[in-house]
């Protein structure tokens, strides 16, 4: 457990203890590798009949562990499980739900550090990125906590029926649906299935989490919080396997309530048309991406910009769907912004992110190596019409010859090319002069995406960009982050249009009443 508060925040100015205390975690969970790691089906540790290698991005010579290959069998299974838990742990009342998911949240603070170390091996992240979303994990499950309690489990008394001789008590209840799917994403493996999971948890609903087959082991960190913490058998299951094999089962399964997915725009408009065609539709909460945009006018503190930018376009070496890959900068500061990026890209410390010098790490896989070179030559190919500012080659010297790295890219190319509108998921930002403020708002909105938004300039432009950019987080002003570092209870996260499938964001006041559904209750009695 942390000394002091861990937020996205702390990345500035990092303790020492941090360091220190990462650095063991990592050495003793280095020492586990290769181990074999179950299911959780039941209440039970589950293996399949055959496994599968996970091979981290950092070094593909190193197996991080071997998973269990689920199949259909696995998803019925984990679904009859949840469906048979649900009746008692709906029933369970909420304040005692509350109990068993703050103490989940307390233990996954309590190993935020084997947690970190996990994820910076599992994923590629830096060491204070990895932290940071194992500690975001025990805040997103501790605030639907704080939610329910300060609704009062969401029942309220409504208006009385005035009908003589009668008392008429009339109250709005809202209930759980009953077993939900949560499929989780491998850039935020543990934050995009324990916030989800704790949800629909907390609100009396029971959860099959499936996550994505190069990072299965963050979530059976989950579930093992979730176990020691006191879930039920059968309140939360995990599968592990390929999407084919286990995702599209659980996805078809009639006994599925609703669902949270995380992921791409195709898949995500899979699952939400497929929840809406079944024999009654079924809510579904789909985060689908982003191609997020941020304006500098000519009023903007340009270092704030710079630094935002830099942070929010190569973080995660991009892999975020918050990530900046479109800036808009007014003409006449136009050069100045794209040769500070440039100057920013070549202070980037890439390589092995475990180690504390390196602040980004590598590409999740040789299918994301592969987008990001074709991005690169989709630039080049385009002559003295377009230019890479900076980076667009992989880097493969020395021991980064073994992952998947690749430079921090800076680009230039007409405003109307492809490039501008497809989401790469790389550390790759796109820049262009506009002519104003108005011209870049309006090609921030003209996009299929609207999730995140940054601006940067004067307070009468920030008011301008807030009242018409079309994105569910916008951002003025800020350093930390262009278009990133949502943190929950503080900036609510989630997209418009075609990011977002409900309108609501995670770690607001109105996400955890998407896991309820109301229910009209009349009591009547003589008097």
């Amino acid at each position: 457990m942390t000394t002091f508060k861990l937020t996205y925040s702390t990345m500035f100015d990092p303790p020492e203890d941090l360091h220190r205390h990462f650095d063991a975690a990592l050495a003793a969970v280095r020492s586990s590798l290769g181990a074999e790691h179950p299911m959780w089906i039941g209440g039970e540790d589950v293996r399949a009949a055959k496994q599968f290698t996970v091979h981290g991005p950092i070094d593909r010579r190193v197996a991080l562990g071997r998973f269990q290959a689920g199949d259909g069998t696995h998803a019925a299974a984990a679904m009859e499980a949840a469906a048979r838990a649900y009746p008692g742990w709906a029933a369970t009342p909420w304040p005692e739900r509350v109990a068993t998911m703050r103490r989940a949240a307390d233990l996954i603070e309590r190993r935020v550090y084997e947690i970190g170390a996990v994820l910076a091996l599992e994923v590629g992240k830096n060491r204070m990125e990895a932290l940071g979303e194992a500690q975001e994990t025990a805040d997103l499950i501790r605030y639907s906590c704080d939610r329910m309690e300060a609704n009062d489990g969401f029942v309220r008394a409504m208006a009385r029926d005035p009908v003589a001789g009668f008392s008429s008590e009339n109250t709005s209840a809202m209930k759980p649906w009953g077993p939900w799917l949560v499929i989780a994403p491998f850039n935020f493996p543990l934050a995009l299935a324990g916030g989800p999971t704790g949800a629909a948890l907390v609100t009396g609903n029971t959860v099959v989490l499936k996550p994505a087959t190069t990072t299965p082991w963050s979530a059976r960190l989950l579930a093992l919080a979730l176990r020691d913490a006191g879930v039920p058998p059968g309140a939360f299951n995990l599968v592990t396997g390929s999407g084919a094999a286990v995702g599209e089962p659980l996805v078809r399964d009639p006994r599925v309530a609703g669902a949270t997915f995380t992921g791409s725009y195709e898949v995500g408009m899979h699952l939400v048309r497929t929840f809406a065609q079944g024999r009654w539709p079924r809510p579904c909460i789909a985060e689908m991406g982003g191609k997020n945009a941020t304006i500098v006018s000519r009023h903007a503190n340009l270092g704030d910009a710079v630094t935002g930018i830099a942070r929010s376009a190569f973080g995660l070496t991009g892999q975020k769907c918050s990530a900046c890959s479109r800036v808009y900068v007014d003409h006449t500061r136009f050069a100045d912004v794209v040769s500070a990026l440039h100057q920013a890209a070549t202070r980037v410390a890439t390589g092995d992110p475990t180690v504390r010098e390196h602040w980004m790490g590598p590409l999740i896989d040789a299918h994301a190596v592969a987008r990001y070179e074709d991005a690169a030559a989709q630039v080049h190919a385009l002559g003295a019409a377009g230019a890479i500012v900076h980076g667009g080659e992989r880097l493969d010297h020395g021991d980064l010859a073994h992952g998947h790295f690749v430079a921090p890219t800076v680009a230039r190319a007409p405003i109307d090319h492809p490039l501008w509108s497809q989401e790469l998921f790389a550390p790759f930002v796109l820049v262009a002069p506009v002519d104003s403020v108005d011209e870049g708002i309006a090609r921030a909105n003209a996009s299929d995406y609207g999730l995140t938004a940054g601006f940067y300039g004067d307070p009468g432009e920030t008011e301008r960009f807030f009242a018409t950019i079309e994105a569910g987080v916008a951002y003025a002003n800020r350093p930390q982050g262009a278009t990133t570092g949502a943190w929950p209870g503080h900036q609510p996260f989630g997209g418009w249009k075609g990011s977002g499938s409900t309108g609501k964001s995670a770690g607001s006041l109105y996400y955890l009443t998407q896991y309820l559904r109301e229910q009209s209750q009349t009591r009547v009695r003589r008097l």
